[in-house]
């Protein structure tokens, strides 16, 4: 196809999707709702599509689609809500403001797949709309997200699953390396190493430039509660690296890893008592940069990707165990090396895990009775039940109103301890926290970094 003909395809799409918006209200209530009365109403907001990067939201909005009816779909991007509307023949109504969607058409369900730092208000937004979610980790962009959220969910009694496959089907080797762990195969006293990569070099000279945005796509409500921006195609499609959305690799693979690590140590309801942090940043942020400026608005950064390039962080907790993230595992004696994964350690025996496998001797000499009382405790795992996958668990808990297998409080968990691995790479030293209360020890500075200042038109009681 020629750079014409192409051209002009992508302009008739986007045209088409501008003009299918502001009439999709009214289209929406004669075709919509056709299908499988049965079948539970599934919205879907945030879906990306051919002008973003990240496309997990369209992902799991697709497979909730297997297990109910699709009824509608909100996406900033009209060309993206156009593209996903065409999946289904273009009988879902189309929105750009989530409120009027949940206002409208009151789904019995609803996924969320934005950037990360529209979850939370959105996710607040739906189960007080009487809506079951699926939300896209991770859940939380700061601390005091994870209360709000927490306390919305045990308020509303909705049942909330968190997009962390990990603990599911997708991924079976991870549940069989926690049982593993907690059957003492590896000894009394475990520790564990955490490898997730760190924030990748800019592809183009920062800073970035900033630009119009395209049109159709309503930028300043992608921003959002995070301070205002202009537009870079940077800042939307590789939002993990900025600050204001996400929280670079801590936030991404750590949103895994450590939450498989702490709940085969035994944290996963609890947190560390300590953490010692030491790592770099992106070019652009200078040294002893004050964040809470940032965030606030006092103090400024170039266009530029602002997340921990490296990092060597060790979460202790208060049994004396360990948990050491770093962007590249490498053992004191150079033997081990990981970029990805997780290495238990305990004094009778290691084990490696991650997507691709499962390794170590304790693992690979298990009898075939050792492998049954495994599969028993994986069982046990996994509230008692074979394990599935993640969609078809949440469907599941959705018709029994049972705890999902990643609920919020143990996600809520997982996600203060990426959260306090940041602040402290923010702070450059030593903090001390509080898994009860849920606080930093007599550290100010620290308590001010666990929220972020909401811009007015886009505060929570504008949100939610």
């Amino acid at each position: 196809m020629d750079s014409n003909r192409r051209e002009f395809l992508k302009r008739s799409a986007m045209a088409g999707a501008l003009a299918s918006i502001p009439v999709a209200f009214a289209k929406a209530a004669k075709t919509s709702h056709k299908g499988d009365s049965s079948k539970r109403t599934v919205a879907s907001i945030g879906v990306g599509g051919s002008r973003g990067a990240f496309s997990q939201g369209g992902a799991i909005a697709m497979k909730a689609a297997e297990h109910g009816r699709m009824i509608a779909v909100c996406d900033v991007d009209a060309v993206h809500a156009a593209e996903f509307n065409a999946k289904f023949d273009n009988k879902l109504a189309m929105y750009t403001d989530y409120r009027k969607l949940l206002e409208r058409e009151k789904p019995d369900i609803v996924t969320i797949g934005t950037p990360d730092h529209w979850h939370v208000p959105i996710a607040i937004a739906a189960v007080r709309a009487g809506c079951d979610v699926y939300c896209e980790k991770p859940l939380t962009l700061t601390i005091e997200e994870g209360f709000r959220i927490r306390d919305e969910v045990k308020k509303t009694g909705r049942v909330f699953q968190v997009g962390t496959q990990q603990r599911s089907n997708e991924s079976p080797m991870f549940k069989e390396a926690i049982a593993i762990v907690q059957s003492g195969r590896l000894g009394k006293k475990v520790n564990a190493f955490v490898a997730i990569g760190g924030t990748p070099l800019a592809k183009e000279k920062e800073p970035f430039p900033f630009v119009k945005p395209p049109e159709g796509l309503n930028w300043d409500m992608w921003v959002g509660g995070a301070q205002q921006s202009d537009y870079s195609p940077e800042r939307r499609k590789e939002f993990r690296w900025f600050f204001d959305y996400s929280g670079g690799k801590m936030t991404d693979w750590g949103a895994h890893h450590i939450d498989i690590a702490q709940w085969a140590l035994g944290h996963d309801l609890s947190g560390p008592v300590k953490v010692s942090a030491a790592g770099k940043f992106s070019p652009i942020v200078p040294k002893d940069f004050d964040w809470v400026d940032y965030f606030h608005s006092k103090a400024k950064l170039k266009n530029g990707y602002q997340t921990a390039t490296s990092f060597n962080i060790v979460l202790e907790y208060e049994d004396g165990s360990t948990i050491t993230v770093c962007d590249d595992y490498k053992s004191p004696d150079g033997k081990t090396r990981h970029e990805n994964g997780i290495l238990f350690v305990g004094e009778e025996g290691r084990m490696f895990v991650n997507r691709e496998k499962l390794t170590g001797k304790p693992v690979e000499d298990m009898t075939k009775s050792d492998k049954d009382k495994m599969h028993a405790r994986v069982v046990k795992l996994y509230h008692g039940k074979e394990p599935t996958s993640h969609m078809q668990n949440f469907f599941d808990c959705v018709d029994t109103r049972d705890t999902p297998i990643s609920d919020v409080e143990s996600h809520h968990r997982t996600m203060t301890s990426c959260h306090l691995c940041n602040i402290g790479l923010m702070l450059g030293r030593e903090l001390h926290w509080d898994p009860k209360k849920e606080q930093f020890v007599d550290d100010e500075q620290a308590m001010k970094l666990m929220t972020r200042p909401k811009r007015e038109k886009y505060s929570w009681k504008a949100t939610t």
